[in-house]
């Protein structure tokens, strides 16, 4: 980070605002300038000492020379700060064009006003203070950029310290402003269940851009992830955003008249206004902004980038290949039908073993059993214990499945706690498949379901936990609350409490989040579980969109992928085996398949296909990602280049149809890749090839009725 002398890049734009403030022209405090890798972001106090502003954020350097974010033309109608790039607003700053943050008085007045304080450096985090004269309320800009990173973080704290308690109507964590002068592309990932991480792109020229959840979760419908170019460079500089909150949220963009486009995020507030008494403070959510100079693909490998440094030590331990029971089994779960899977599943190299739903007291379809988290006796004759040794006898490693914050009308646990249930006083509770939903924010629910998991863990042998969460919150109440409460917030609040506990009391457990699917992915979660469950959707074609559009805003190890014999919902193509199997290499490698119903020729190529991905999964872990194509084009593939640079691994699906290839004459497709120098020689088995060709030309592949995926694995010479 840099503080260099205040009166040269910034004195156009600093004139501009301190003539309409009608004070001096030198900038007030700043800039400061945070570096990344390949990114900088600098920031500066105008003159009239109001807000903070975006100087540029791009490439090293791209501070020398007048600010892309500034605006010198009039605002007619409008006021300085609603053209101002602004980092973080009040409605008093911008009143007509979408503030930030809006505040309440006790008598309903609005239009908080900031005012300078001062700035703080330490350790590569800046901290750029103001306070509202009137009221006392006082907000620290917070921004940091991870070392080897090339993300900005962005928090904001608040403290009440005056004398009267405020009310938050809206409280955003962070306001981007991107340049786009011939007009915004945005790129954002929609989807429903079973049809996640769908990505689109929009052209923006006028107007406003909305995404979000209301249901207290992330959700399906939408990620919390925006990409932003400028319409006239696609595959230029891109800019993007993404939220670290596991609740309710919304991202809005919006493109202002002189070519600038504001992206605002942060949580929803669907419980309503946040209180904040007098003394009191809140912490709001981190907004992590990503650049790149090589489009998508490029932004896609920083928040890769990031999301492997908030894994931490937990991103080198082996992600390791599994079975999960649940398509083969479902609900009928006993002894003797897991242990049988899992002695095939021992032959077939893998390596862990999850029991999914079914296996606890009451647990017989989706009415009853949540929140009686006991083994069922009668399925486990010889103890719960005896068959996890079974388990381990084999060399595996055993897993779970849970739903700790869901609870089923007919379990123990509600005739005893019916009030741990999130509902409205007098109104009825609306069942999702057949489950309440735990009100996780009330204290002695969230001690439940931590002691509850701690618990299970700590009596037995389990190493792997998939932890699922299967409705979203509908009624939004507490009975018996004498005041308005922030039931999201605080639900959020403990989930992550409990997550950090149980990685701090039982770090040798791999967890996997689960939320009907890829409901939960947002960076929180990636920071604390070690690998997500994406869709419930395993058919061969669907599931190709759905990590295509995964891998644009996560990193392979936390995608988790399965080989099963599922068709899909909506693309019901065959595929063949070895097709699954390559789809599945893409992240955590696992099969959820009847195989006891595999041939063994089936049972033989699965093997095959294991042992060749434990030969490989370090750079698939760990390596630099290119997305080649995608699967509604020609070719689509995905590279994983080795940190040391000296191993690519290609990924590639044949995405059309099947009949009729190889029987007519044709030229193999050409798979472009990317990030090799030119001069470097490549072997691939008994084929060498250049690096300039490999990139120029590209690697060949012939698709045949009967070959319908690849995995390359080449070598540098």
């Amino acid at each position: 980070m840099s503080d260099p002398a205040t009166g040269n890049i910034y004195e156009r734009a600093a004139a501009r605002n301190a003539t309409d403030a009608g004070e001096d022209t030198a900038p007030l405090a700043g800039p400061w300038t945070l570096r990344g890798v390949a990114t900088e972001y600098t920031v500066v106090v105008p003159a009239h000492g109001r807000w903070l502003e975006l100087v540029s954020w791009g490439p090293p350097g791209v501070a020398h020379g007048p600010s892309p974010a500034s605006y010198t033309g009039p605002t007619p109608f409008l006021t300085a700060g609603d053209f101002a790039p602004v980092e973080y607003a009040t409605d008093a700053v911008r009143p007509f064009t979408g503030a930030d943050l809006v505040v309440e008085t006790a008598t309903g007045d609005r239009r908080i006003s900031w005012r300078y304080q001062q700035a703080e450096t330490d350790g590569g985090q800046l901290r750029v203070t103001f306070a509202d004269p009137v009221t006392g309320l006082r907000a620290a800009h917070c921004y940091r950029i991870p070392a080897g990173t090339d993300v900005v973080e962005r928090w904001v704290e608040l403290t009440n310290t005056g004398d009267a308690p405020l009310r938050l109507a809206r409280a955003g964590s962070a306001g981007f402003c991107v340049p786009t002068p011939h007009g915004a592309r945005l790129s954002y990932q929609w989807g429903q269940w079973a049809q996640e991480f769908q990505l689109a792109h929009l052209d923006l020229g006028h107007g406003q851009f909305s995404i979000g959840s209301s249901q207290g979760v992330p959700g399906h419908s939408f990620v919390p992830w925006l990409a932003v170019q400028d319409r006239a460079e696609p595959d230029g500089p891109t800019w993007g955003v993404a939220l670290a909150w596991t609740g309710s949220w919304q991202i809005v963009a919006e493109p202002d008249t002189g070519g600038l486009t504001r992206v605002r995020v942060g949580r929803r507030l669907v419980d309503g206004g946040l209180e904040l008494p007098a003394g009191g403070g809140i912490t709001l959510p981190v907004v992590a902004g990503a650049h790149s100079d090589a489009g998508l693909a490029g932004l896609a490998r920083a928040w890769h980038r990031y999301q492997r440094q908030l894994a931490g030590d937990r991103l080198h331990r082996a992600r390791p290949v599994l079975y999960n029971s649940w398509e083969a089994t479902e609900f009928a779960v006993d002894a003797d039908n897991q242990l049988a899977l899992a002695r095939i599943a021992a032959e077939l190299g893998v390596e862990t073993f999850v029991v999914d739903d079914g296996w606890f007291i009451g647990r017989h379809d989706d009415r009853g059993g949540l929140g009686d988290w006991t083994p069922d006796p009668v399925k486990f004759p010889a103890g719960f214990d005896a068959f996890i040794a079974q388990i381990r006898a084999l060399d595996l490693t055993f897993g779970l499945w849970v739903e700790p914050e869901s609870i089923s009308p007919a379990s123990r646990l509600y005739a005893e706690h019916p009030d741990w249930v999130y509902a409205i006083d007098d109104r009825p509770i609306t069942p999702i498949r057949n489950q309440y939903l735990l009100d996780l924010g009330r204290p002695e629910a969230a001690e439940f379901v931590h002691s509850t998991l701690d618990g299970l863990l700590g009596r037995h042998d389990i190493g792997y936990l998939k932890w699922d969460f299967n409705r979203p919150r509908t009624e939004p109440g507490r009975p018996g609350a004498a005041t308005r409460l922030d039931l999201d917030g605080a639900h959020v609040a403990n989930l992550h409490r409990i997550y950090a506990a149980l990685r701090r009391d039982h770090p040798h457990v791999t967890i996997e989040a689960c939320a009907a699917g890829g409901a939960r992915t947002d960076l929180a979660m990636a920071a604390h579980a070690d690998v997500f469950w994406p869709s419930d959707n395993t058919g061969p074609l669907d599931r190709l969109a759905i990590q295509h559009g995964f891998l644009h805003a996560n990193a392979p190890h936390l995608l988790s992928s399965w080989v099963t014999d599922a068709v899909g919902l909506f693309d019901q193509r065959p595929r063949s085996l070895a097709f699954r199997f390559v789809l599945a290499m893409a992240g955590v490698l696992g099969i959820g398949a009847d195989i006891r119903h595999w041939t063994p020729r089936q049972r033989a190529e699965a093997a095959s296909w294991i042992g060749r991905y434990k030969q490989i999964r370090e750079v698939i872990t760990h390596g630099e990602v290119h997305l080649i194509g995608g699967p509604d084009q020609p070719r689509c593939a995905v590279q994983y280049t080795a940190p040391d640079g000296d191993t690519v691994v290609v990924l590639a699906w044949h995405t059309g149809r099947l009949d009729g290839n190889g029987l007519l004459p044709s030229r193999p497709v050409r798979l472009p890749l990317r990030g090799l120098a030119t001069d470097d020689t490549w072997r691939h088995g008994d084929d060498t090839y250049s690096g300039s060709h490999l990139t120029a030309v590209g690697l060949p592949v012939r698709w045949t009725a009967d070959h319908d995926a690849e995995l390359f694995v080449l070598h540098r010479a």
